[in-house]
């Protein structure tokens, strides 16, 4: 996609009432809250995180979350089918491990930045503080809240291919304890890729209530919608992409729409009290609503000079509700200081899904696909939408009960160590609205992590840590629940880390980790007994990662970092997975490096370089020849120039691909496969008042 955000850099009134619109510059980041629920510095913390800061993503004018984690080591994004997020951590795909503000926002669809402070990214398994799922990591968006002060900004944005966007960023104190914020996007774009749109608005309004000094109410609300063209890329043939152009649309863009409405309502009330203990509520209620409905590319035959096309939709309705509540208490014993924190989490999500398969009604009635030449991959003609006999109508309930327990110790002043546990009690039921079948598991599940950090100096640390965590058999989307699975324990992911991170300078930061991340109880089907499942162990990533973030000098900011993966399927899990073959879309190296420098006040550039290995588009590289697909390595370039003309108004060019390298970025599937962007630009002007 080459539709971009650039992030609103927010004027504020300072204390001498001057306005600014460049906003924060540092890529640093010193703290976060997502990795262990209560405010605590990056360097204490014993496990990868990566914080992408708000001028990051503005500097970068990061389009999507895919985009936004493109310089963060050992992530990356799937294709998710042209109609979903769908990020990789160490090598494992998920389409559910994403949170915004702490809280669990797991349906599939693409997320916009307009309303986000940052993203902290989180690898390794996080059961202890996200519960259920993250076995391989998990993206938390932290967003923009009213904050007492005063901030009115505009960015228009324009792409080269056609069409833009415009968010908008309005702060004010309404008097000495109240204040409002709003953050609100609209978007209407074009892409590289043939007949592709994107149409967005979203409105975000928080109101901060400061009832006390010790007690706050903040409300927010979103509104967000948008219809966009699901894309699934192209075809492949003798184990690599189709050579066509990189614009080319197999398939039909007009019935192909992915729409999404979210309408989300938040609370949080915070305490503290007289004796330094805090208590902390948030209340998040989500209705979402998603549709989508793709006619895409399926094998390829006659040599590679043919193509088919399929065709299916999909409606999910999805209610959503989670509480948490968090008390934290600081206290010392024997010289030894405790940041305790205690909590529990009630959530409940009902879902509706409704699947129906395309028939091409011109070859038979029955025809679930129809053959087109790769010279001319576009289908007008008719297809009938109807449920076959495998297609979902499915309504499902789950809810978990959780209570969990952590300590932040300080033994000394050269170790600490964190310590925690979580339970929950996960309850999942699913009829199946065409045949009444109803299945239902109920799973308890302990979540362990236990850190162990030594400081040889105040700016460096040395850890080591274990983290534990459970998928349970309803999956990830809550729906995978049958009468062969449902008795089965839930999947467990375990990761152990050894890892290193040294605040060079004040600004800049190194880090440095060597891990080992394992999937156990991998259902599937018994070799002895077709009817049956037994549960095996599934797969295993082992490397190490180095990312450096942070201001080399007042005008020189860089971030990047290098990953080294090696991924391998532990057992045959069936007969196209087999033992020994990689992860999908897992290459065994990665290489980014971003750089902003400000030649003058007003004036910047920027330069970034991404190397990507060469990966495999599915885990099934060792069944056969058509499944054994490669995407070759690429190095891409971008850049960007940065001119303030005054107070009040920035320019900002961003270029994506500046060598116009050919290349293939992610893929779904062996035959869903996407190219990259050729050489595209977007302009933004950010103007303050």
């Amino acid at each position: 996609m080459s539709v971009g955000l650039s992030g609103v850099a927010a004027a504020q009134t300072t204390a001498d009432d001057t306005i600014t619109v460049i906003g924060p510059r540092s890529y640093r980041a010193a703290e976060t809250s997502s990795s262990t629920r209560t405010d605590t510095p990056l360097i204490d913390v014993p496990q990868s995180v990566t914080v992408v800061t708000e001028a990051e993503i503005r500097d970068r004018a990061a389009q999507n979350l895919a985009d936004t984690v493109r310089y963060v080591p050992g992530v990356s994004f799937a294709q998710g089918e042209g109609n979903r997020d769908t990020p990789i951590f160490r090598g494992n795909a998920t389409t559910a491990d994403m949170f915004v503000d702490g809280v669990r926002d797991d349906v599939q669809y693409y997320r916009d930045l307009y309303n986000v402070e940052r993203v902290d990214v989180l690898r390794g398994s996080n059961g202890m503080i996200f519960g259920r799922g993250g076995g391989g990591g998990v993206l938390n968006r932290v967003t923009r809240q009213a904050n007492g002060r005063n901030s009115h900004a505009f960015t228009t944005q324009f792409s080269g291919e056609g069409g833009g966007r415009v968010t908008g960023d309005l702060a004010m104190a309404l008097d000495e304890v109240a204040s409002f914020r709003v953050t609100g996007v609209y978007e209407d774009s074009e892409s590289y890729r043939d007949d592709v749109t994107y149409e967005r608005n979203g409105i975000n309004p928080t109101l901060l209530v400061e009832i006390d000094p010790s007690t706050s109410l903040r409300v927010g609300y979103e509104y967000y919608d948008y219809e966009f063209v699901a894309d699934r890329g192209v075809s492949s043939f003798n184990g690599r992409p189709l050579d066509v152009d990189p614009s080319a649309f197999f398939g039909d863009p007009a019935r192909s729409p992915t729409t999404t409405t979210v309408n989300a309502l938040n609370l949080r009330f915070e305490h503290e009290f007289s004796g330094g203990a805090r208590i902390s509520n948030h209340t998040r209620w989500g209705i979402y609503d998603k549709f989508y409905q793709n006619v895409f590319a399926g094998a390829p035959s006659g040599g590679g000079a043919n193509v088919a096309i399929e065709a299916y939709n999909q409606a999910t309705d999805r209610n959503s509700f989670f509480n948490q509540t968090d008390l934290t208490l600081e206290l010392a014993t024997g010289g030894v200081e405790h940041t305790i924190l205690a909590g529990f989490e009630f959530g409940r999500q009902i879902t509706d899904n409704f699947r129906e398969t395309g028939y091409f009604t011109a070859i038979s009635p029955t025809a679930t696909s129809v053959t087109v030449l790769v010279s001319n991959p576009r289908y007008t003609g008719p297809i009938e939408f109807r449920q076959s006999a495998s297609d979902a109508d499915n309504h499902g309930a789950a809810t978990q009960y959780a209570a969990f327990v952590q300590d932040q110790v300080e033994l000394s002043p050269h170790w600490q160590a964190v310590i925690g546990v979580r339970y929950d009690r996960f309850e999942a039921e699913l009829t199946n609205e065409r045949t009444g079948a109803q299945f239902s598991a109920e799973d308890s599940l302990w979540s362990p992590r236990v850190g162990l950090i030594f400081k040889p100096v105040e700016n460096a640390s040395i850890y080591a840590s274990y983290s534990q965590t459970f998928v349970p058999r309803a999956g990830e989307q809550l729906a995978s629940l049958s009468a062969a699975n449902s008795p089965l324990d839930p999947e467990e992911w375990e990761n152990i880390e050894l890892g290193a991170k040294w605040d060079i300078l004040p600004s800049l930061s190194l880090t440095g980790a060597i891990y080992q991340l394992q999937r156990t109880n991998v259902a599937v089907t018994d070799p002895l007994n077709a009817t049956q499942l037994i549960l095996v162990d599934g797969q295993q990533v082992q490397g190490y990662e180095i990312g450096l973030s942070g201001d080399i000098t007042d005008n020189w900011h860089v971030v990047g970092g290098y990953a080294y993966q090696d991924s391998e399927i532990l057992t045959n899990q069936s007969a196209i997975v087999r033992a020994g073959a990689r992860l999908a879309q897992t290459p065994e190296q990665t290489f980014s490096l971003w750089n902003r420098y400000d030649l003058t006040p007003s004036l910047g550039a920027g330069l970034g370089v991404i190397y990507v290995g060469e990966r495999f588009a599915t885990v099934e590289n060792l069944a056969t020849p058509a499944s054994n697909v490669v995407l070759g390595g690429y190095t891409r370039v971008d850049a960007a120039a940065y001119w303030t003309i005054n107070d009040q108004l920035r320019v900002q060019l961003n270029v994506e691909n500046l060598l116009d390298e050919e290349y293939f970025i992610n893929a779904h599937s062996a035959t869903n496969i996407m190219p990259g962007s050729p050489r595209s630009y977007r302009v933004a002007l950010t103007a303050a008042f």
